[in-house]
């Protein structure tokens, strides 16, 4: 590839930008960003000044359309982000729900365009045993059209991401080569592997990551003060990188008057299903920035995080800046993809296309199982070395 031709792509469901960030910062295009939230497409055009914005539902896009919106550019990578609250394992999940099937209007795209390489981001949940029926669904469509996929379960931290964030990574090309997923770089925390790098921590991404230039944008504090006198009493007392979940957390923190009401042995498990006033630890990487701006605690003072903190735990750099309403911007950092685990994965696609005159001569097939075992497993990836022999799982349905 010449060193002054850029890889061009598209961006579908974009949200803030976050994917389309990281594959910039690797070297590629951005040609147009796709998205039906308005506060999300006006971060992406703020932050994507070169790329058309485009605010709409992909349902009612005719791909003729954007083709003449990009002067009909050769576009060689589309990439993406589908709806994924049906796979949440945070959520219920549902395997049934219809943005589910939004990955239609994706290969519809695919399918007009016809670009080298393709991209798909999705959550964990999609490698679970009851969506099998929709990722062979995925799979199935983008073999018809000629592509070659596979897919990667991925710890953003193993990448320099200060954020033990999981997600599956889907990889396609039409043009006969291997895929190429992204090395691990940085070791798990307390890890010491020779050639991989100390893991990014918390502490690491406030102190590198909050401000641009002696400024500090999105860094709402007065937003970010716990109101209820009841929760700064609890969180007060919370230690840096604890939380309750448990009853022997609130025997521990917390004095009688401050307990809970709750009979501890008629609860599911006897604790909480997600652990309540958790303080993040400065030594640690961060658990997975989500949507609610409750969900975590800054770790020495008594409030929330604001979005600029989670921006930072999601690698955004500090002179990002995010449109719209509080709430809403902290739905576009939940949902974004970080910007330096995308630029990684861009990095592979361009070493694809370095390389794209080695052709796969045989097909490979893999364990369906194996891949499901390590999904929730924030240690593994899973290409990751088993004993002396190197996973390869390339998936053949």
């Amino acid at each position: 590839m010449s060193k002054n031709k850029k890889l061009l792509f598209l961006d579908l469901f974009s949200g803030c930008g976050g994917l389309s960030l990281g594959l910039e910062k690797a070297g590629m295009q951005c040609l147009a960003g796709i998205d039906f939230l308005e506060p999300a497409i006006a971060t992406f055009k703020k932050n994507h000044k070169h790329a058309h914005a485009i605010c709409a539902d992909i349902k009612n896009l005719n791909p003729k359309d954007i083709n003449k919106l990009i002067e009909n550019k050769k576009v060689d990578l589309i990439c993406g982000g589908p709806p994924c609250q049906g796979f949440s394992t945070i959520g219920p999940g549902n395997a049934d729900d219809k943005r589910n099937h939004l990955f239609l209007d994706f290969v519809r795209f695919v399918k007009f365009f016809s670009p080298k390489y393709i991209l798909i981001e999705n959550v964990t949940g999609l490698v679970a045993k009851k969506n099998q029926d929709t990722l062979e669904s995925i799979f199935n469509c983008f073999n018809e059209l000629g592509y070659k996929l596979d897919i990667r379960v991925l710890t953003a931290s193993h990448y320099g991401v200060p954020q033990s964030r999981r997600r599956v990574i889907i990889l396609g090309n039409n043009i006969n080569i291997q895929n190429r997923f992204p090395k691990k770089e940085f070791a798990n925390l307390n890890e010491k592997i020779k050639g991989l790098k100390k893991v990014r921590t918390v502490g690491w991404a406030f102190e590198n990551l909050i401000s641009f230039r002696n400024k500090i944008h999105n860094h709402d504090l007065e937003s970010a003060f716990i109101k209820n006198n009841l929760e700064k009493a609890r969180i007060n007392l919370v230690p840096e990188g604890k939380s309750i979940r448990y009853e022997k957390d609130e025997k521990e923190y917390l004095p009688k008057e401050l307990w809970f009401d709750h009979d501890w042995s008629k609860m599911s498990e006897k604790r909480f299903r997600e652990a309540k006033y958790q303080r993040l630890d400065t030594k640690k990487p961060s658990p997975t920035i989500v949507t609610n701006r409750k969900m975590y605690y800054h770790p020495s003072e008594n409030r929330y995080l604001t979005q600029r903190e989670a921006a930072a735990l999601q690698s955004f750099p500090s002179n990002f800046k995010f449109c719209g309403s509080i709430s809403k911007q902290w739905t576009q950092i939940g949902n974004a993809v970080p910007p330096v685990l995308a630029r990684k994965i861009g990095e592979g696609i361009l070493h694809m296309e370095e390389n794209k005159r080695k052709k796969v001569k045989e097909e490979q097939r893999f364990d369906f199982d194996l891949i499901r075992s390590v999904a929730f497993k924030y240690d593994k990836d899973t290409y990751e070395q088993s004993k002396e022999k190197q996973l390869d799982l390339d998936i053949n349905f």
